[in-house]
């Protein structure tokens, strides 16, 4: 028997997540929110439970987490969350839809989401807390670290390695062999033909430095 599941968040990713759970046939127990106006509804048909403070009423072995906090640029918020809840004691569920294509070898962190259509190759390392998000691809050999976000689209080529905080914008591209380092920005639509060091953000075709980031 799974154990039931409480979600935390309330946005797009939340609505995509509470889809990819009901395709698992996945118990659900409802759903947390920092927004109070939402406090004793549904959202997405999921009962409102309050703020992350209504997990008080659990202890951490009657339900998994699932981090529905998403990324547009920055993995501040998922990443915060995250690491207060967990030392609380509380685990988290990794989410993979069923059209997902996962090498038997690859390794997948605590709650990793890899959403639909995405494609993670022999050798592939996920570090916890990260999304792989709808149809990325993501080949042989690469190693992504600890709360990043392989937005919709991206193209990981084989030994590519990204650091932990980093996001990787919608479609963009990277070429085999690079390194991205830890809490970079990618932009969309970027192809990266070089490494990209720690704090930097890059766009365009061929990718070039913007400024780093705070």
């Amino acid at each position: 028997m799974t154990t039931p599941i409480i979600v935390l968040g309330s946005g797009g990713h939340a609505r995509v997540v509470l889809d990819v759970l009901r395709l698992l046939g996945r118990e659900i127990v409802g759903l947390t929110t920092e927004d109070r106006a939402l406090f004793g509804s549904d959202v997405f048909g999921c009962r409102v439970l309050g703020s992350d403070e209504a997990l008080a009423a659990y202890a951490p072995e009657q339900v998994r987490l699932v981090n529905a906090i998403g990324s547009a640029h920055s993995m501040d918020a998922r990443k915060s969350l995250f690491e207060k809840i967990r030392a609380r004691g509380f685990a988290f569920a990794q989410v993979i839809h069923p059209s997902a294509i996962i090498a038997r070898d690859a390794v997948l962190g605590e709650g990793v989401h890899v959403m639909a259509g995405a494609v993670l190759q022999p050798g592939v390392s996920v570090g916890a807390n990260t999304i792989v998000n709808t149809r990325a691809s993501v080949d042989h050999d690469c190693m992504i670290g600890a709360h990043v976000h392989i937005a919709p689209g991206c193209t990981l080529s084989g030994n590519v390695s990204v650091g932990d905080d980093s996001h990787i914008g919608a479609g963009a591209t990277i070429i085999q062999g690079r390194h991205i380092g830890k809490r970079c920005l990618v932009a969309a639509g970027a192809v990266v033909i070089h490494g990209v060091m720690d704090g930097e953000r890059v766009a365009g075709v061929p990718a070039h430095r913007m400024r780093k980031r705070v």
